[in-house]
């Protein structure tokens, strides 16, 4: 028999979410209507286009680092078919320093594939969302309920938290995304549309300004009062918070330093080049083979490297 991983000792969520989650929607939501950031991709006119590049940009990287690339992005490529009709080693040199590059790669895919099966629009259908290259089960799920206010279950690391603790009583989620934390998230969506979307939105935010992961601000929370850890006594059974990814000396660093040569360059570079870039040559050629292989740079004959083309 396997034993028990830690994901499957912690506590399950008890079988009245459902009506739990009723008490929580009024106050969630109203904070949010008061507190909410004014973030482009939540103005009317950024369009599901705006909402589907905010939510690419925004997987492991801060709102402040994405807002001037995304306000670059979209003043350069407001529609999915002008993204497409450029290279996606473009979209790789525009990505800039946001970190995990691939992403860029990605997203150009998805614009192609709106462009050629949905005449250039964002669609609307939540299995057609997942069905583009590079659209998981969240970047559906997001784009779907923040764009066209569908009821979907919204599930990043701050709602994670946030249901971790008002509703299942434990200080952090697992590391992975778990079949009850799903069925948790299902069982706390309001009824209709419009609300399910709004309280998707708003408990996000609520994990990014007030249930944070750390230096958590209870006595700013609207559902204080009504958080099952809070109200434990806020155990800590469950371990410390994660750590960041260290980033000095590792190979995404090096394959950073040498994605910014390229972005750099508009003619292909030669490999003496990206040589001046890291001291060790190893690991810069692990890097760099990484690279080709993940799609994010082209070698060319006589030793020299480019940004994809095609």
């Amino acid at each position: 028999m396997t034993a028990p991983t830690e994901s499957d000792a912690r506590p399950e969520p008890r079988g009245d979410e459902a009506s739990r989650g009723e008490p929580l929607h009024a106050p969630v939501i109203d904070w949010f209507d008061d507190h909410a950031r004014d973030l482009p991709w939540r103005r009317p006119q950024a369009g599901p286009w705006g909402v589907m590049v905010s939510e690419f940009m925004l997987q492991q990287t801060p709102v402040n680092r994405v807002l001037p690339v995304y306000e670059l992005w979209l003043a350069r490529w407001p529609r999915p078919a002008d993204l497409a009709e450029e290279a996606p080693g473009e979209a790789v040199r525009a990505w800039g320093r946001l970190g995990y590059p691939r992403r860029a790669l990605r997203l150009h895919g998805a614009a192609v594939a709106i462009t050629e099966r949905h005449g250039g629009d964002v669609p609307t259908d939540h299995a057609q969302l997942l069905a583009l290259p590079g659209i998981g089960e969240y970047t559906a799920a997001a784009v779907a309920s923040f764009a066209y206010g569908q009821r979907h279950p919204v599930l990043d690391t701050n709602v994670r938290r946030v249901f971790a603790r008002a509703v299942t009583g434990v200080r952090y989620p697992p590391n992975a995304t778990t079949a009850a934390e799903r069925k948790l998230a299902r069982a706390l969506l309001p009824a209709d549309e419009p609300t399910a979307a709004r309280w998707a939105a708003a408990s996000m935010e609520l994990g990014a300004l007030v249930c944070t992961a750390k230096n958590e601000s209870c006595h700013r929370c609207p559902i204080a009062a009504l958080c099952a850890w809070r109200l434990a006594g806020k155990p800590e059974h469950e371990g410390p918070p994660r750590r960041g990814q260290t980033y000095a000396g590792t190979d995404r660093q090096v394959r950073g330093k040498l994605l910014a040569v390229l972005r750099e360059a508009h003619a292909p570079v030669p490999q003496t080049a990206l040589d001046r870039v890291w001291h060790e040559p190893v690991q810069r050629a692990r890097a760099l083979d990484g690279l080709v292989s993940d799609g994010l740079v082209e070698p060319l004959p006589g030793g020299l490297y480019r940004l994809p083309a095609t």
